[in-house]
């Protein structure tokens, strides 16, 4: 093969741990960035072949490790229209990751490239962007290697959110054709995102300021660069107050901040200086996650998380379809996953009287399973998520013609909705501003908001354990198939609680379980989440 001796060459660079097995997970590889440099280049080799494999489409490749904490660091591949990699493809990057030496590197790149028809003389193209971390230029030299090894054209788009560059593989791959997303530059995305907003917003009045906490990440210098564009609050925008965005001291990223810290503590940062019915958002590490909270005023923390953007986005969707009388010609439905608080998904099977689907948790499953509907709206409960308009649907709001004036202004709202979601994967700063759209079409604060419906208390464990695999989950991760008799105990638990939910599933990107439980008290559901956290615990020794 052409590129053989570059490959072997570039790969001495970058030996692989030798007491390590890599897995692309549902966040791609995610790890200690110290353990990352071999992962990275083998990566850039996947992304030529899998570039090549599409004719020359081009891939992204984005180094990120989101709301891990900042040693850690991470990788994964953008497929040409934005989406997650092709799942199939995910065995092939283990396979790649795992070669224990530049040789046995070789052979499975050749073995690929033979099994998978892919020739060697097709163009192969790569974008790639990190966030703010430390280890981000060390590991972006080993990409670049396994790109010049493999001849693809490259271009780097340096720092950018991890949604910016799912959004900008898309543009590249559809400019000039009937499906062109945008215009393919970061101020593309500034500029398409805000005449949206404009537009959906246009003529209703934001209620007050929004405070958002960045994850001293990313997301504080991109948010800052897109408020630029937006309208002021005397303009008919809204005020954005941005704290938490030091990305200058790299040890801060996700320290006390961000919505991995708000979800998982369910509390505000201690840095928060938010009044009482205050609106405050947090995003994550890298800006695809956003969360919503207030202090309400009894001085207790109230939580606006995934689920609860997921119902409002739903509602107000669902609202704008009648308005604009398309109600009986775009199928509406929402995706959750097991995490989802039993209130939530009771809210918008009897109260917005739409369809629920239950998927595994991971963003490629959710998104699969939204783009079934006219209109899938999917959120995680940690606050990763968007809402996906099919092709029919798209075609229907751009032709449908308003009987009405109130028709017309919902039928206007609807489009500019299309325009301002991220539809690619679920991006924090879109995300942002869908909300606060809403929430000024309604003319609500976060207290109404959440009034919407009583969520269950909850609460999410983590639980080391020596292998995760062992854990075998079923029925969307709700129920554990092995190790047997572990589901048994949970479920005899679970029937001595009112309301009472809990399953435990193996996390995607740590050798540790995740352990769900809600119930009708605060003191049941701790306790319950507790109880299971210790069968597991002791099923994992």
């Amino acid at each position: 093969m052409a590129f053989n001796d570059a490959i072997t060459a570039a790969s001495a660079k970058y030996p692989k741990p030798a007491d390590r097995i890599f897995q692309y997970g549902t966040a791609g590889f995610r790890m200690r960035a110290s353990l990352l440099d071999s992962v990275v280049y083998r990566v850039g080799l996947l992304a030529a072949l899998r570039s090549r494999k599409l004719n020359g489409q081009i891939i992204g490749v984005m180094i990120t490790a989101s709301h891990n904490p900042p040693d850690d660091n991470g990788v994964k591949l953008v497929d040409p229209m934005g989406e997650m990699l092709e799942s199939s493809w995910e065995a092939h990057a283990t396979v790649l990751a795992n070669a224990t030496s530049d040789q046995a590197l070789l052979e499975a790149y050749g073995k690929l490239t033979e099994e998978l028809k892919i020739k060697p003389d097709a163009p192969a193209r790569v974008i790639y962007a990190r966030d703010t971390r430390a280890s981000g230029p060390r590991l972006v030299s080993a990409l670049v290697e396994a790109l010049k090894a493999t001849n693809t054209e490259y271009t780097d788009y340096k720092i950018l959110t991890t949604p910016q560059l799912h959004y900008l593989t898309r543009c590249l791959n559809t400019k000039g054709t009937q499906y062109e997303y945008g215009e393919p530059t970061e101020q593309g995305y500034y500029e398409k995102t805000a005449k949206a907003f404009k537009a959906a917003i246009k003529g209703r009045t934001a209620n007050g300021a929004v405070m958002v906490d960045c994850a001293n990440g990313v997301g504080g210098p991109k948010l800052r660069e897109l408020i630029r564009y937006l309208p002021s609050a005397s303009e008919g925008g809204v005020e954005i107050k941005v704290v938490n965005d030091d990305v200058v001291q790299p040890e801060r990223l996700n320290h006390q901040c961000g919505a991995d810290f708000v979800k998982t503590g369910q509390r505000a940062p201690p840095s928060s200086q938010a009044a009482p019915l205050t609106r405050c958002a947090s995003l994550d590490g890298d800006a695809d996650r956003i969360v919503y909270y207030f202090i309400d005023s009894d001085s207790t923390f109230r939580l606006l998380d995934g689920d609860r953007i997921a119902t409002l986005a739903a509602l107000f969707i669902g609202d704008l379809a009648r308005s604009a009388g398309l109600s009986e010609k775009l199928k509406i439905g929402v995706v959750q996953t097991a995490y989802a608080n039993g209130a939530s998904t009771d809210y918008i099977t009897q109260h917005l009287k739409l369809p629920v689907v239950c998927t595994n948790t991971g963003v490629k499953h959710l998104h699969h399973a939204a783009t079934k509907f006219d209109v899938g709206v999917y959120f995680e409960a940690n606050g990763h998520g968007t809402v996906v308009f099919s092709e029919s649907a798209l075609k229907r709001l751009k032709k449908h013609e308003p009987q009405s004036p109130a028709q017309h202004t919902a039928l206007e709202t609807l489009r500019a909705l299309t325009e301002l979601i991220n539809q690619t994967v679920g991006d924090a700063l879109s995300d942002l501003l869908l909300v606060e759209v809403i929430l000024a079409h309604k003319g609500w604060g976060p207290k109404e908001w959440d009034l919407t419906y009583t969520d269950l208390p909850n609460r999410l464990v983590r639980v080391e354990v020596v292998d995760r695999n062992i854990f075998k989950a079923v029925d969307a991760e709700r129920r554990l198939e092995s190790p047997i008799g572990v589901q048994s105990q949970i479920d005899a638990l679970v029937g001595k609680y009112k309301n009472g939910r809990s399953f435990a599933r193996a996390s995607g990107t740590e050798e540790a379980m995740r352990v769900y439980a809600e119930a009708a008290t605060r003191g049941e559901a701790d306790d319950l989440a507790s109880k299971v956290a210790t069968i597991v615990k002791q099923s994992g020794a």
